[in-house]
């Protein structure tokens, strides 16, 4: 055997014991957990066109955050988020909150997700940012906020909450809407699924219904969205729903059907389950975190009680809506991770009680800055809330 031949030995023997290092690594580093825990995304901080008169600095909602200011003696603002202000479209910086999601316990990250005037918005956060960065890392799935954007965010109008863009769609949307959703994010394998079908959450259903002209069209459409998922391959549509008070409790022009109950709602238009989008939506947002946590968990029981689809029990980080506000709005005063990590136990406890569900827990939220409930780290607590759930949910 001549030198250059030792030399490939020697070499390949090198090649392979560096990959073998590398495979034991990865397999030392890979996380496993028992639970899915998706934290609702609010996909803002970017620069978005459509939204440069509410934004002009071109930082998206980051601009009302480093602009906060405190509405009362102890009000803590601004919020001031550790990593700085992160731009959500840029793969970078999305692989950073992607990498501290993973490590720390949040496996999902479910996306609020836009259309209006027969234009997706805020879409750049998914498709630049996390579907670039992400490399089958984490799950993702969509909840359709299908609510109007109104003009709050602009503190100087004087028209408050007046209509910029309507949430409705007619069905010629709907269907636009729906094969966009299928072939963009349905098929990407990432995509979150329970037993093989695609979970698609729908924020607002009363706005659906108003848009699509009633009861019997909406559920018409929605069978529509069925058949053409189960046409792109998938075994099903899992429809999934947000519990509050806007879930209709009753429904006109059903034939033969006496619709009276928020059940009986979810029943007739097929849904697969039900989940909070945030605590703010079940108790008043005032004063005391550990006694708004309380009265919100105990709701979850009757919510698992009073519905024949599984209920996912829903975590809330806190709550402060000042920032897009010029007047005061109630806030929950004193949260900290140490007081969060007791509701996180009782959510899991929840799960653990009905074991025929996925066990899935959802979050408010990964980044709602704006609204005071956040997983990201900020300059009081660090990474004090993502450890709490990396304690709870992370297996090496």
């Amino acid at each position: 055997m001549n030198l250059f031949s030792y030399h490939k030995l020697f070499s390949l023997a090198i090649v392979i014991s560096v990959a073998s290092v590398f495979q034991a690594c990865s397999i030392k580093k890979k996380i496993t957990q028992d639970y899915d825990v998706a934290a609702f995304y609010w996909p803002a901080y970017h620069y978005e066109p459509r939204a440069e008169f509410l934004f002009p600095e071109k930082k998206g909602e980051w601009e009302i955050i480093y602009k906060a200011q405190p509405k009362e003696k102890g009000h803590a603002q601004p919020k001031v988020p550790l990593w700085g202000y992160l731009d959500e479209a840029n793969p970078k910086d999305m692989d950073k909150k992607i990498t501290a999601a993973v490590d720390h316990g949040v496996n999902t990250f479910i996306f609020d997700w836009y259309w209006y005037e027969g234009k997706p918005f805020l879409e750049d956060c998914i498709n630049e940012g996390f579907l670039k960065a992400n490399k089958g890392r984490m799950k993702f799935y969509l909840m359709w906020a299908n609510h109007d954007a109104t003009t709050y965010w602009e503190r100087k109008n004087p028209k408050k909450d007046s209509v910029i863009w309507k949430g409705s769609v007619d069905r010629t949307q709907f269907n636009i809407v729906v094969d966009r959703v299928i072939d963009k994010y349905f098929k990407d394998p990432a995509y979150y699924k329970i037993d093989g079908a695609p979970v698609f959450c729908i924020y607002e259903l009363h706005t659906l219904i108003a848009g699509l002209g009633g009861a019997a069209q909406t559920k018409e459409a929605l069978d529509y969205f069925r058949k053409k998922t189960i046409d792109a391959g998938f075994p099903g549509l899992h429809l999934q729903g947000i519990l509050w008070q806007a879930l209709p409790s009753s429904i006109a022009g059903v034939p033969g059907e006496k619709i009276e109950t928020q059940n009986k709602v979810m029943e007739y238009f097929g849904f697969n389950s039900l989940t909070n989008y945030c605590w703010a939506h079940l108790q008043n947002p005032d004063g005391d975190y550990e006694k708004w946590a309380d009265l919100s968990t105990n709701m979850w029981q009757g919510f698992s009680n009073d519905f024949t689809i599984p209920y996912f029990p829903n975590l809330t980080i806190s709550w402060d809506a000042n920032p897009r506000f010029p007047y005061k709005t109630g806030y929950i005063n004193n949260p900290a991770p140490e007081k969060f990590a007791k509701y996180v136990e009782k959510a899991k406890a929840f799960v653990d009680e009905h074991p025929k569900q996925r066990k899935l827990i959802t979050v408010n939220a990964w980044n709602e800055w704006s609204e005071g409930s956040y997983l990201e780290p900020d300059t009081l607590h660090k990474m004090g809330y993502l450890d709490v759930l990396k304690k709870a949910f992370v297996k090496k």
